[in-house]
């Protein structure tokens, strides 16, 4: 797994590691899904190269603050509405890194 920057995300990218800050974190919302109610939110990520669109769900979501920097690994790309979001997968993680 190598490290990757906003500006070299593939819209068909697997297997990512990043890291960056949580520019902006909405207010979560509330989904059903086939496993009930769960909450998500789309958070602008940011890095020197750029921003990328971040989608978390549940505990992901408690694990981050507005401004906090981030690592992600095990994270996918996919093209969404006029560009690409980045999501993290079932095996992946997002934790707090202090400079």
């Amino acid at each position: 797994m190598t490290e990757h920057t906003v500006e070299e995300l593939d819209p068909e990218a697997d297997d990512v590691e990043i890291t960056g800050e949580i520019a902006e974190l909405p207010t979560p919302r509330a989904v059903s899904t086939r496993y009930g109610q769960k909450r998500i939110v789309t958070v602008v990520f940011e890095d020197e190269t750029g921003d990328v669109d971040l989608t978390l769900w549940e505990e992901e979501i408690d694990e981050i603050e507005e401004g906090a920097q981030v690592q992600i690994e095990g994270a996918y790309v996919r093209e969404w509405a006029d560009g690409v979001q980045l999501n993290i997968s079932r095996d992946g993680d997002i934790e707090r890194v202090d400079e």
